[in-house]
């Protein structure tokens, strides 16, 4: 475990962690929302600009290099793109890794020993045969791969910052890409000085400080179809939420559907597991990328683990049963 990621998993934090100025509400400044679509998905950025009134094309302009970083580095939809360029490479290949992508591989590779491989950046071959990839969705339904995780093939020279491709071995970032780019995107906009603001891509959020009224930014926790649940918000000041549901992503053919949560032990979609899953983290890459090593575990192993390393998780299992943490019920 390298330094970029040593805290991946531990993530017993103060409730109210972070600079106390980022809790003072700036009543003079000017509300706005951007909103527009890349990376297969919506995205959108609620702020609260200064006076001067260019938050809007501000954040418009930090959205905009975050998904270009991520679709330039870590996307298997973009044939030039770093990652694909890896899964097509022969044996013993080394790759250059800029530090972003460096970042996002030892905080998945980190994540991946945690949970034994319940994530997998290593399961792109299975993800494509699958319909979750590049490749058109398949005609019929394919069969399990079995037991096909190559993530400890990975060659990943901290110290060098490189990457070796050892034959075989096809990343899939999809579910850690997307939290990252959010969390890229309100970098950017802290830096560019709009320190108040939500952050949301494809349903993975990131919220810093607090809205003009002083308020926090409340979001709603989506729940899985058929489940009668009471509604569920989440106050983001300084956290980010990840939620993995079932009825995402899913494809279909000769009479059968599945969803895009992949068990590495039988490369399979999960059938019986969780319907959903929500994380909280101060990192949404960490969240989104949690988020689906819970949804690939049975309900009650999620719990055990989560409880385990202090993580804020709320679960629903296949019955509609909703379980949450100690952390997330201590956050409640």
């Amino acid at each position: 475990m390298t330094a970029l990621a040593e805290a991946a998993i531990d993530v017993a934090v103060p409730p109210m962690a972070g600079r106390p100025q980022s809790f003072l509400p700036l009543a003079d400044g000017v509300d706005f929302t951007v909103d527009g679509a890349a990376i297969g998905t919506s995205w959108r950025i609620v702020g609260v600009g200064d006076g001067d009134g260019d938050g809007a094309d501000c954040a418009r302009r930090c959205m905009a290099v975050a998904i270009a970083l991520v679709t330039a580095q870590m996307s298997q939809w973009n044939p030039d793109s770093l990652l694909s360029r890896f899964n097509r490479a022969g044996p013993g290949t080394r790759f250059a890794m800029p530090p972003q992508f460096a970042l996002v591989l030892d905080c998945a590779l980190n994540i991946a020993r945690a949970t034994g491989g319940a994530f997998d950046p290593a399961l792109g071959r299975v993800s494509e045969a699958w319909g979750f990839g590049a490749a058109p969705p398949p005609a019929t339904m394919p069969a399990p791969a079995g037991d096909t995780s190559a993530w400890r093939a990975i060659m990943f020279d901290a110290e060098s910052d490189t990457i070796i491709q050892p034959g075989g071995v096809t990343l899939d970032f999809s579910a850690i890409a997307k939290g990252y780019a959010v969390d890229l995107a309100s970098i950017l906009l802290s830096r560019a000085g709009i320190g108040h603001h939500l952050v949301e891509i494809g349903g993975e959020l990131r919220g810093c400080g607090v809205r003009r009224d002083g308020q926090p930014w409340w979001v709603g926790l989506e729940n899985a179809p058929g489940i009668d649940a009471p509604p569920a918000r989440v106050a983001l000041s300084n956290w980010a939420l990840a939620t993995s549901g079932d009825w995402h992503r899913r494809r279909s053919a000769g009479g059968q559907d599945w969803s895009h949560t992949i068990a590495p032990t039988t490369g399979a979609p999960m059938r019986g597991g969780s319907r959903a899953v929500s994380v909280l983290h101060r990192d949404c890459m960490q969240a989104d990328a949690l988020a689906t090593a819970l949804m690939a575990m049975p309900p009650g192993d999620a719990m055990s683990f989560a409880d385990a390393r202090h993580l804020p998780a709320r679960v629903t299992d296949a019955g509609g049963t909703i379980r949450y943490s100690a952390a997330w019920r201590a956050m409640l």
